[in-house]
């Protein structure tokens, strides 16, 4: 009985010994409270997007906006691809930035936007740039741009005219407009236009004034938008490696679902589809037609900007045209800041860069979360997600 009574003791006793080692192993091993310190939350893709941190009057020249792209490409290099889609007359890169997601496979639509083809126009290139920036810190974020980034590849060209930006000119170093040098409705006098090129191959001649008669005042009067000059639309179309360089990129796009193409101007603050001139150069359907008022209703309803009008619609020609006639995809020009600002004669000035950019989000928003609905011409009726104050109220 000793022995056995022995033997249960010490069982009992080394029970006792074990449970408190394990027990304090287990404590020491869990540390609840401290983890509830250490631990950080999980990461939600339906946070509210952020604005890029810009300042009033940071304006990007073509070198600051050289630095720019390639910060983004060092940066995000995942997301993104910066590539020269062609030169100017003087030889500078006509850069051209990708955003998606490259570990992302699936099949992609794609889109094109734009700006500076006019190099006094700087608004269309900062619009570009903001947006890339967007996209960029917002991605892996929030929802609606993470998907963006999955499912589309979305190419931008913030100048176009690289020439013409950097000596604050609208032309290029021929002296030509580029966005009357496409193929289409070319060389028209009545469009504004006279192709001429360079005289001898050495004089430019960016612009022949009328001679302000009384007829011209009174029709100019009664038609604000009746050109009062011709510009130099080149020798033919696509005489300019800038137009040529952008002819072949977008027939590339075309091989890769392109979707919609936007081409962004200074600033007659409007927005709307290909514009018919007096014999439209095209022909719409009915639901095309449907799309671009569509399209161009929800501009005008949820932004400060306003449906293209143009009485005489003159200034036909332009890359939107062109775009529309070649791909048959929705394709529309946007009118940036106020109206103000003329860069034909010089009235106004560039100001409130930030305003002008947040004002931009919503519509490059809208169309991105409808791409594949452009891309079959189906009605664009999804509903992007905005941050708070986008867009801002306009300004007095």
């Amino acid at each position: 009985m000793d022995k056995k009574l022995s033997q249960l003791l010490a069982f009992f006793l080394c029970g006792i010994l074990l449970t408190g080692v394990f027990t304090g192993c287990i404590n020491q091993g869990q540390k609840p409270e401290e983890s509830k310190e250490t631990l950080l939350p999980e990461v939600t893709l339906d946070q509210s997007s952020v604005l890029p941190d810009w300042k009033d009057g940071q304006y990007h020249n073509y070198f600051g906006t050289t630095k720019m792209l390639n910060g983004f490409n060092d940066k995000y290099p995942d997301l993104v691809k910066v590539f020269s889609i062609g030169k100017s007359v003087l030889g500078k890169d006509i850069w051209c930035i990708r955003i998606t997601n490259e570990k992302n496979n699936t099949i992609k639509s794609s889109c094109l936007i734009d700006g500076c083809i006019h190099g006094q126009e700087w608004e269309g290139g900062e619009a570009c740039l903001y947006l890339a920036e967007y996209l960029l810190i917002n991605f892996d974020v929030n929802e609606t741009i993470t998907h963006i980034l999955n499912s589309s590849e979305v190419y931008l060209i913030p100048l176009v005219n690289p020439d013409g930006r950097q000596d604050d000119n609208l032309y290029n170093d021929n002296g030509i407009n580029l966005a009357r040098n496409f193929g289409i409705d070319f060389g028209r006098i009545r469009g504004g236009v006279m192709p001429l090129g360079k005289l001898f191959g050495r004089i430019k001649i960016p612009r022949i004034p009328f001679k302000i008669s009384r007829e011209f005042t009174l029709l100019h009067k009664l038609f604000p938008s009746f050109p009062l000059w011709l510009t130099n639309c080149g020798r033919h179309p696509f005489s300019e490696p800038e137009t040529q360089a952008m002819r072949d990129f977008m027939r590339e796009l075309e091989n890769n679902d392109f979707s919609f193409y936007v081409n962004c101007h200074t600033a007659w603050h409007s927005f709307g589809g290909p514009w018919d001139a007096f014999k439209p150069p095209f022909e719409k359907s009915k639901q095309e037609q449907y799309i671009f008022d569509y399209v161009t209703e929800w501009v005008v309803e949820n932004t400060e900007y306003e449906k293209y009008k143009n009485l005489l619609s003159y200034l036909s020609g332009e890359s939107s045209d062109w775009v529309f006639k070649e791909f048959r995809i929705p394709s529309f020009g946007f009118e940036i800041l106020s109206q103000d600002y003329d860069c034909y004669t010089g009235g106004g000035k560039h100001d409130h860069l930030v305003h002008w950019m947040e004002t931009t989000l919503p519509v490059f928003m809208y169309l991105l979360v409808n791409i594949d609905n452009l891309r079959l011409w189906r009605t664009p009726d999804i509903q992007p997600s905005l941050p708070e104050g986008v867009p801002p109220e306009p300004l007095q």
